[in-house]
C-alpha cells in the first residue's frame, strides 16, 4: 500500500510527456508556457521535499502522507479539467505540493518498519523500483488512456488511487516521528532559505536557457546563490537545523546525490524528447508510442530490483561508475535515430539506458537512507528525493530548453529564432512536404544535441565518482 503514493508521483511526471502533443493542440500554450506546464510540478516538489521530510519527522509520517494524498488528488481534478495553460500550471503546482509530502513520508515509514539493515535495504530497493518503474511505465498507462479518452484522463487516474489509499489507511503502520521532534523548534529560517534558493536556482537555469543571460537571470541567480550559501551556513551553525549538512561530508552520500542529479536530468530530457519524437516526428499515436517504451520500462524495473546483486559483485563505487557509463552509452546510441529510420537505435538506446537508470536509482536510495539512523529517515529521504526532483526540473529546464533553442535556430538559421513548437511548425507548413521535413530534421538536431550533452554530463559524473570514492567501497558507511 505504501508503494501507491510513490507510483502516483513518479507516473505523473512521465505520463504528461506522452500527453503533451495532444494537450498542446487543445490548450495552445506558448513554448515557454508548455515548459512551465512540465516544470511547475517538479519545481514545487524540489523546493519542498526537504521541508516536508523534516515536517514528517515532527508531525508524523502517516498523517502527512494522507494529507498530501488529499492535496494531490484535488490538484489532479483541477488539472484534468483545466481550461487554459495558466490554470493547468497552477494545478500542477498544487499537485507538486501534495507530491512533496508523499515521497519522503512513504520512504521514511518503510525505513522505520524494518530495523534489520539487510531487510531495510531490500525494502528500500522495492520502493525505488516502484519509483523508477512508475516513471518508466507512466507513458504506457498514458498511451492506453489517450487512445480512448481526452488528455485530462491522465490526471483523473490519480483520484481512485488516492481514494484507495484513504480506504486502506487503517492497514498502514501506526504513526511514527523522530523521538526528539517535539523538543526542538522547527527550523523556519532553514525552510525559507532552502525553498527560496532551490526555486530561484531552477528558475535561473530555465530563464537563461530560454531567454539568454540577461539582467533578470543574473539578478535571480545571484539572489538564489546567496540564499543557498546562507542555507548552508545556517545549517552548520544552527542547533536544530532543517538538514544535517554533515551528511555531505560522507563521499558516498555526496556521490549518490550528485549521481541522482545527473541521471534524473538525463532521464527527464530523454523521456520528454523521445515521446515528442515518436508522436510528432514519426507520426505514431500515443498508444503505439507507449508500447515502444515497454523495453525501457522493463529494464528499469528489473535492474532496480536486482541492484543489490550488482553492488555485491562490484561494490558501491563500481556500481555507480557502471550505471553512469551504461546510461551514457544509451544516450550515445540514441544519436542514430532519424526522421525516417533508426527505430533499432531508439529501442537499443532506451533499453541500455534503462539498465543504468534502474541500477543507479535503487543504489542512490539505499545509500542515502542507509547513511542515517531510522529516526532521521524523513530528513535524509527528503535530501535524496529533492535531488530526484531537482534533477527532473533541471533536465527539462536546461536540456529541454537546449533542444528547443537548437531546433529554433536550425529551423531559421538566418532570421530571428523560431518561437513556436514542432507542432506549430508542422501546422504552419500547410501540408508542404519539404517544410515539414525541414521542421522534423531541425527537431532531431535539437534532440541529438540535448541527449549528447546528457551523455557528456553522465561521463563527467562517472569520472568524478572514480576520483572521489575509494577503491574499496562496499556498502554505504553510516554517518551517524
Amino acid at each position: 500500500m505504501l508503494l501507491l503514493p510513490v507510483l502516483l508521483v513518479s507516473m505523473d511526471v512521465s505520463v504528461l510527456f506522452l500527453a503533451m502533443p495532444q494537450l498542446t493542440k487543445h490548450l495552445d500554450p506558448s513554448p515557454t508556457a508548455a515548459l512551465w506546464i512540465l516544470d511547475s510540478y517538479s519545481f514545487v516538489i524540489a523546493g519542498l521535499l526537504i521541508t516536508m521530510g523534516a515536517l514528517g519527522d515532527r508531525l508524523g509520517r502517516r498523517r502527512l502522507l494522507l494529507v498530501g494524498a488529499t492535496v494531490f488528488g484535488a490538484g489532479s481534478m483541477l488539472a484534468a479539467f483545466a481550461q487554459g495553460p495558466a490554470m493547468l500550471i497552477a494545478a500542477r503546482a498544487l499537485m507538486g505540493f501534495g507530491g512533496a509530502t508523499l515521497l519522503p513520508s512513504s520512504l521514511a515509514i518503510i525505513s522505520t518498519m524494518f530495523a534489520e539493515e539487510r531487510e531495510r535495504s531490500r525494502a528500500i530497493g522495492v520502493w525505488t523500483a516502484a519509483f523508477s518503474g512508475g516513471a518508466a511505465v507512466g507513458p504506457i498507462v498514458g498511451g492506453l488512456l489517450l487512445h480512448h479518452y481526452w488528455w485530462g484522463s491522465v490526471f483523473l487516474i490519480n483520484v481512485p488511487v488516492v481514494v484507495a489509499l484513504w480506504l486502506a489507511a487503517p492497514l498502514l503502520p501506526a504513526d511514527s516521528r523522530a523521538p526528539d521532534a517535539g523538543n526542538a523548534p522547527f527550523d523556519l529560517v532553514g525552510v525559507g532559505l532552502s525553498v527560496g534558493g532551490i526555486l530561484g536556482a531552477v528558475y535561473t537555469v530555465k530563464h537563461a536557457a530560454l531567454s539568454g543571460v540577461n539582467a533578470t537571470a543574473v539578478a535571480v541567480g545571484v539572489l538564489s546563490l546567496a540564499l543557498l550559501v546562507g542555507f548552508v551556513v545556517h545549517c552548520i551553525r544552527a542547533e536544530h537545523p532543517l538538514v544535517d549538512i554533515r551528511l555531505l561530508r560522507n563521499p558516498t552520500f555526496a556521490v549518490a546525490i550528485c549521481t541522482t542529479l545527473a541521471a534524473m536530468m538525463s532521464l527527464a530530457a530523454t523521456t520528454y524528447l523521445i515521446n515528442e519524437y515518436l508522436q510528432s516526428v514519426t507520426g505514431r499515436d500515443p498508444l503505439n508510442a507507449a508500447l515502444l517504451g515497454i523495453p525501457m520500462a522493463a529494464t528499469v524495473c528489473a535492474f532496480s530490483l536486482g541492484s543489490a546483486r550488482i553492488v555485491t559483485r562490484l561494490g558501491v563505487r563500481g556500481a555507480f561508475i557502471t550505471a553512469l557509463a551504461v546510461c551514457a552509452t544509451g544516450m550515445a546510441v540514441l544519436q542514430w535515430t532519424g526522421v525516417h529510420d533508426g527505430l533499432w537505435a531508439f529501442l537499443a538506446g532506451t533499453t541500455i539506458a534503462g539498465i543504468g537508470y534502474g541500477t543507479a536509482f535503487s543504489l542512490v536510495s539505499v545509500v542515502a537512507v542507509g547513511s542515517v539512523p531510522p529516526e532521521r529517515a524523513g530528513a535524509a529521504s527528503g535530501i535524496s528525493e529533492t535531488a530526484f526532483e531537482l534533477g527532473q526540473a533541471l533536465g527539462l529546464a536546461l536540456l529541454g530548453s537546449l533542444a528547443a533553442v537548437v531546433f529554433a535556430r536550425t529551423l531559421r538559421p538566418d532570421d530571428s529564432p523560431y518561437r513556436g513548437t514542432l507542432t506549430d511548425a508542422i501546422a504552419e507548413a500547410g501540408g508542404n512536404t519539404e517544410l515539414v521535413e525541414t521542421a522534423k530534421s531541425a527537431f532531431m538536431t535539437g534532440m541529438h544535441t540535448a541527449l549528447g550533452t546528457a551523455a557528456v554530463i553522465l561521463v563527467i559524473m562517472a569520472v568524478v565518482t572514480t576520483m572521489v570514492l575509494p577503491r574499496r567501497t562496499g556498502t554505504a558507511p553510516s554517518t551517524s
